[in-house]
């Protein structure tokens, strides 16, 4: 009674541990054969030839397993025969041209192989790459996702892990097959117990494997997808040229050493535990394989002793009952690991069904250059966070027109924009494009609708006309983009290039590429902006490197330049209100004041003060000019 009192406590405290344990949302298990026809019609998808080549290793490895068990029975059995020397030869060189035959064969199948699977995984690394840039921005930052995309990139990160690995023991177990079921009519004829017996022991062998496999996967491997996120970061941070600086003026060195290596330390005792439970399935398998040789060699020495059992058929017994209970265990072994890399295709799958099966809008978006939204009672709060990042938000922006959303850092601004531009989606409410919910049209159509600027600016390490166009070199306009860096503010940093708009920008790729100021790569976002020449421009503070009265000439001109276009300029500085039709002063994630310059300030309020306390900063001559400016003073 006690005993089963106690298995019930264990059994109810695994049950919650494993509750306890973090399941990732997004991971789909699809099971073995799903995934093994999924890789499948991958490799016929990609490469037509695979199929073939597999069956012809998998004939010409089964051919060289047995060919010289047969051959050491017949020229025993020859010998012993008295049969005469031009027998043997000719057997002999029947031997040698098959050998040479099964080799030549599966050389070039080995060889043919290896690189077709490589091309496979690289193509599929594409599809990963692309389902990152294409789905939705919000799953960017949501850690789950980022979890189930890390895995997805370790399965198809090398060549034995993953979808490739899978195509390997694919290949592994059509061969592995072909020589058991070859071997399966050889111990047949020899003792039917016997066979089944190995058969057992194999058996036993693999669901302790897989036992050992699905374990270690679960407590060893899969926690570890949030350490390769935080390694392939810290490898970012000490490697990557812009934090360099920083690295060397704070004395970072010695802080971050120790980061890694506390990192590191988590790994190797993941690897250290991982070892030492596959050391003990190894003992283990060792026994059994152990067993399985003197139950062999058991029967086959009772049999000529006592059943009259031939020298030649003893030697193509004990050759064949080695390769066919080496190749069951392999056999097994290749569905443990079969198994295995099942658990990592599903990874691979997982991450790439996130967002399937979700229904893009279907309305075509209208053709025209006047877009007016409306905000509904629109809310906002970030995945897990417990306060809205904005709240009850109405407000319209009138087609043609320029709004100005200010506030300081915090106050929503930049989540308004994400919302604007349907990288997030609303929490509550809705929003409206010329009186249709912006869910109703595909997120493609309504992107290519906005010439987005953002504070963040990212340069590729392409020509300085393809990172303005942001497109092939094909589809390039060349002119436009130097017309549209001129507009920007970089008239005398092209002037200045060798090369112009050919000049390559950073050193990824060219020794010779150049690298951009903060100032010149925020006029360069804006020359995106110009040259893509959308109906609706939004300037997310891009010119936070500029002093305040270069962002307010450079914001006036800009301005002037996109004519009558409609646009959205986001700031915590004020240098765009005056020239724009409306403001929306920001705070707390909720718009607090809403109206033209002149009506704000007469109301004094918020704005008015964040405007007093700035002013100095757009006069020339400094907080001198102030004094001079009243009007400009806080009351």
């Amino acid at each position: 009674m006690k005993q089963k009192e106690e298995k019930e406590i264990k059994k109810k405290k695994k049950g919650e541990d494993e509750e306890q344990e973090p399941k990732n949302p997004y991971h789909v298990e699809h099971g073995l054969w799903s995934n093994v026809k999924y890789i499948w019609k991958n490799m016929i998808r990609y490469e037509r030839s695979l199929p073939w080549l597999i069956l012809l290793i998998a004939v010409a490895t089964t051919s060289m397993r047995y060919l010289w068990n047969f051959i050491a029975k017949f020229v025993l059995d020859m010998v012993s025969n008295g049969e005469p020397a031009e027998k043997l030869i000719f057997l002999m060189v029947g031997v040698f041209i098959a050998q040479c035959a099964t080799t030549m064969a599966s050389s070039f199948a080995n060889n043919q192989l290896w690189w077709r699977y490589i091309g496979v995984r690289t193509l599929m690394m594409v599809a990963k790459n692309r389902k990152i840039m294409t789905m939705k921005f919000e799953y960017l930052e949501n850690a789950d996702v980022m979890d189930a995309y890390q895995k997805a990139s370790s399965a198809v990160g090398n060549n034995n892990d993953g979808v490739e690995g899978m195509m390997h023991q694919i290949e592994y177990l059509i061969t592995t097959l072909m020589v058991v079921g070859f071997g399966l009519a050889i111990m047949g004829t020899m003792n039917v117990w016997i066979m089944l017996g190995m058969m057992a022991l194999a058996i036993l062998n693999f669901l302790i494997k897989n036992r050992t496999n699905r374990v270690t996967k679960k407590k060893i491997w899969d926690p570890l997808a949030t350490w390769w996120r935080k390694r392939n970061y810290m490898e970012n941070v000490t490697t990557d040229f812009k934090t360099a600086k920083d690295i060397r003026a704070f004395g970072l060195k010695d802080h971050l050493v120790r980061k890694m290596r506390t990192l590191n330390a988590e790994r190797i005792e993941a690897e250290k535990k991982n070892q030492f439970i596959w050391w003990i399935t190894g003992q283990i398998g060792n026994l059994l394989w152990f067993a399985s040789q003197c139950a062999i060699y058991a029967w086959l020495i009772y049999s000529v002793l006592y059943r009259g059992m031939s020298i030649g058929n003893f030697t193509l017994y004990l050759g064949s009952a080695a390769t066919f209970f080496q190749h069951v265990i392999s056999l097994f072994d290749g569905i443990v690991a079969m198994l295995a890399k099942s658990r990592e295709v599903d990874d691979w799958r997982s991450f790439l069904e996130i967002d399937d099966g979700i229904e893009e809008g279907t309305i075509e978006l209208p053709k025209t250059d006047t877009y007016e939204f409306k905000f509904e009672n629109v809310s906002f709060r970030y995945p897990k966070a417990e306060k809205y990042a904005l709240k009850n938000l109405n407000i319209t922006l009138t087609a043609g027109k320029r709004l100005a959303v200010v506030g300081l850092n915090g106050a929503g601004k930049s989540t308004f924009i994400k919302l604007l531009l349907r990288l997030y989606e609303p929490t509550e409410g809705r929003i409206l494009l010329n009186g249709v919910d912006i869910r109703s049209y595909s997120r493609a159509d309504y992107y290519s609708i906005f010439s987005a600027v953002f504070q963040d600016v990212n340069i590729f390490a392409y020509p300085l006309s393809e990172n303005v166009s942001m497109d092939t070199p094909e589809n390039t306009d060349r002119k436009k983009a130097e017309q549209s860096l001129r507009d920007a503010g970089l008239r005398e940093k092209l002037d200045s290039l060798s090369k112009g708009v050919d000049t390559e920008l950073l050193k990824v790729i060219y020794d010779d590429g150049i690298d951009l100021s903060g100032g010149e790569k925020q006029k360069l976002a804006l020359a995106r902006a110009l040259y893509k020449d959308a109906p609706v421009v939004v300037l997310d503070e891009p010119t936070a490197a500029l002093d305040a009265l270069a962002e307010a000439a450079l914001y006036e001109n800009f301005d002037k330049l996109i004519g009558g276009k409609t646009a959205v300029y986001i700031s915590h500085r004020l240098s765009s209100t005056g020239f724009c039709d409306a403001v929306a002063m920001f705070k707390d994630g909720e718009m607090i004041e809403y109206g033209t310059h002149e009506s704000l300030l007469k109301e004094g309020g918020a704005y008015a003060e964040m405007f007093h306390v700035q002013a100095q900063y757009y006069v020339e001559g400094g907080a001198e000019n102030v004094e001079e400016n009243k009007e400009f003073q806080p009351a």
